[in-house]
C-alpha cells in the first residue's frame, strides 16, 4: 500500500475498531508525541448528543423532504386521472417516454455519485451540502414548468445529479464524526426516515391532488412546486452544519482535542486541510478486492431486492383496493415496517448483539424465502403478508453493512470515491428494475422473482467473499499488533 503523507491516512482499521495499526511504522506511532487525553464517558455522551443534533437531526430532516421528492414523481402519473389533468396527458408521453424519465434520474445518480464525496471534501461539508440541497431543490420546482418530454427528461437529468451527492456525502462526512462502533445505530435511523417518507409520499401526492387547477396550474405541477420548496429553505441552514472537529464553532480547544483523539485510530481523516489529498490511496483502492465484492453486492441487492417494489402495486390491485386512496393507504404498511425493522437493527448493532455480516445474509436469505412465496403461493392476501417483509428487509440490506464498507476503506481520496462507487451501484435498481418487472411478465410475475432470486443468491455468496476477506485482514494486523 503506497504511503500518505498525512500519517493519519495511513490508520487502518481492525475489528469493530477495538484495535488498530499504522503503517507502516506501528512503533513510531506508539511514540507519537500526542499525549494521551483521559477518557470522559460522560463528556463524550454530551458531546455526542451535540453533534448528533446538527448531522443526523439535519440531514435526517433533509432525506425526508429529497425522498418524498424521488418517490412522488411515480405518484404523478395517477393523480388527477380522472379529471384529464394528468401528467401524462398533458404532456404527451408515450409509454416508452415515461419509462425513459423515470430510468433518467438512476443514469444521473450512476454518474455523478463517485464524484460527489471528493467535492464535499474540496469544498467543505457545509458549502457543497448547500449546492447539492438548494439545486435540487430549484430543479424540483421547475419540474412544474415542463412543457415535453424534453424539458422534463432534462430537469429529471438535473435532479439526479444534485441529489446523487446527498447519500453517500452524508455516509462520509459521518466517517469524519464517529467511530465505526457508533455509525450503525445512526446510519439506520437516518436511512429509515426515508422508509418512512416513502409511506407518506403517495398520501401527499393524494392530498395535493385535490389542488387541482387551483390558480390555473395542474395537480402534478402544484406537487412538484411544493415538494422542492422546503430544500430551498433547508438549504440555508446547511452553513450551521459543523464542518470537522478541529474546525467547528460548536466545540471549545479542550472538547475538539478530546473529540480528535478519541477518533485518531479511526474513519478516513485528512480534516479541512487541502494537502491531505493521499490520491495515491486510489492505487491501493484499485486492487483491494473488496472494491469489487461490495460493489457486486450492491448491485445484486439493488436489483433483486429493491426489484419487488416493483411487485406492490400489482398486488394491492389484486387485492381489490382500485382506488387511488385505497392504494395509496395499502402502499403504507411495508414501509412502516421497514422503519421499525431498520431501527431495531440498527439498535442491536451499536450493542453488537448481532453483527452486519449475519445480518445482511440473513436479510437476503429472508427475502429469498419470500420469493419463493410469491412464486408458489396465489392467494393475494398471503403474497401482499410477503411482500411486507420483503420490501421491510430490502431497505434494511444496506444500511446495516454500511459500516463495514466504510471500514474496509483507507485514505480520504479512496474512502470519498469507495463510498461513492458503491452506492452508485445501487441505481442498477432503477435502470433494470423496470425491465425485469415489465408487464409482459404480469400479473404474477413469476419470471421476474426467479431472476432475483438468482441474483439474491449471487448476493449472498458476495457478501460471504467479502467478510473472509476482511476477517482475514482483521487477523493479520491483530497478529502484527501483538507481535
Amino acid at each position: 500500500m503506497a504511503e500518505s503523507k498525512d500519517p493519519i491516512d495511513n490508520l487502518s482499521y481492525v475489528a469493530d475498531g477495538a484495535k488498530k495499526a499504522v503503517e507502516p511504522d506501528v512503533e513510531s506511532a506508539t511514540n507519537s508525541s500526542l499525549e494521551p487525553i483521559q477518557h470522559d464517558p460522560a463528556l463524550e455522551k454530551r458531546l455526542l448528543r451535540k453533534i448528533d443534533k446538527w448531522l443526523v437531526g439535519f440531514y435526517s430532516l433533509v432525506y425526508i423532504f429529497r425522498v418524498i421528492d424521488s418517490a412522488n414523481y411515480s405518484n404523478a402519473a395517477i393523480i388527477n386521472l380522472e379529471q384529464g389533468t394528468g401528467i401524462k396527458k398533458q404532456l404527451g408521453f408515450s409509454p416508452s417516454q415515461w419509462a425513459w424519465s423515470l430510468s433518467i434520474f438512476s443514469y444521473s445518480y450512476l454518474v455523478f455519485e463517485p464524484s460527489n464525496t471528493i467535492l464535499l471534501k474540496y469544498f467543505k461539508p457545509s458549502r457543497w451540502m448547500f449546492v447539492l440541497i438548494l439545486a435540487w431543490g430549484i430543479s424540483a420546482c421547475s419540474s412544474a414548468a415542463a412543457q415535453n418530454f424534453a424539458g422534463m427528461m432534462c430537469v429529471r437529468f438535473a435532479i439526479g445529479m444534485a441529489e446523487a451527492g446527498f447519500f453517500p456525502s452524508v455516509l462520509y462526512h459521518y466517517a469524519f464524526w464517529y467511530k465505526t462502533s457508533e455509525m450503525p445505530q445512526r446510519i439506520a435511523f437516518f436511512y429509515s426516515v426515508g422508509q418512512i417518507s416513502s409511506a407518506l409520499s403517495g398520501l401527499l401526492a393524494f392530498a395535493i391532488s385535490h389542488m387541482d387547477q387551483l390558480g390555473g396550474l395542474s395537480g402534478w405541477r402544484w406537487l412538484f412546486l411544493l415538494e422542492g420548496l422546503p430544500a430551498i429553505v433547508l438549504a440555508f441552514f446547511a452553513f450551521w452544519i459543523p464542518d470537522y472537529p478541529e474546525s467547528t464553532k460548536y466545540l471549545t480547544d479542550d472538547e475538539r482535542a478530546f473529540w480528535k483523539n478519541r477518533l485518531v485510530v479511526s474513519g478516513p481523516k485528512g480534516g479541512k486541510n487541502h494537502e491531505n489529498w493521499d490520491w495515491r490511496s486510489l492505487k491501493a483502492l484499485g486492487k483491494d478486492p473488496t472494491l469489487y465484492t461490495f460493489s457486486l453486492y450492491w448491485i445484486c441487492h439493488g436489483i433483486g431486492g429493491f426489484g419487488v417494489n416493483f411487485a406492490l402495486p400489482t398486488v394491492i390491485y389484486q387485492l381489490g383496493f382500485t382506488t387511488t386512496a385505497k392504494s395509496q393507504l395499502m402502499n403504507i404498511p411495508p414501509y412502516i415496517f421497514a422503519f421499525l425493522l431498520l431501527n431495531a437493527l440498527g439498535y442491536m448493532l451499536q450493542r453488537k448483539w448481532i453483527r452486519p455480516w449475519v445480518t445482511a445474509i440473513g436479510i437476503e436469505s429472508t427475502i429469498i424465502v419470500c420469493y419463493i412465496i410469491l412464486l408458489t403461493v396465489d392467494n393475494p392476501v398471503v403474497r401482499y403478508l410477503c411482500l411486507i417483509v420483503a420490501v421491510g428487509c430490502a431497505g434494511c440490506a444496506y444500511p446495516v453493512i454500511w459500516s463495514e464498507r466504510i471500514r474496509a476503506l483507507n485514505g480520504t481520496v479512496a474512502s470519498g470515491i469507495g463510498i461513492g462507487m458503491t452506492n452508485a451501484c445501487a441505481q442498477f435498481s432503477g435502470i433494470v428494475g423496470p425491465h425485469v418487472f415489465s408487464t409482459v411478465f404480469g400479473p404474477r410475475y413469476r419470471t421476474s422473482y426467479a431472476v432475483n432470486l438468482s441474483m439474491l443468491l449471487l448476493g449472498i455468496s458476495s457478501i460471504s467473499t467479502t467478510w473472509f476477506i476482511i476477517a482475514r485482514r482483521d487477523r493479520r494486523k491483530a497478529s502484527g499488533l501483538q507481535a
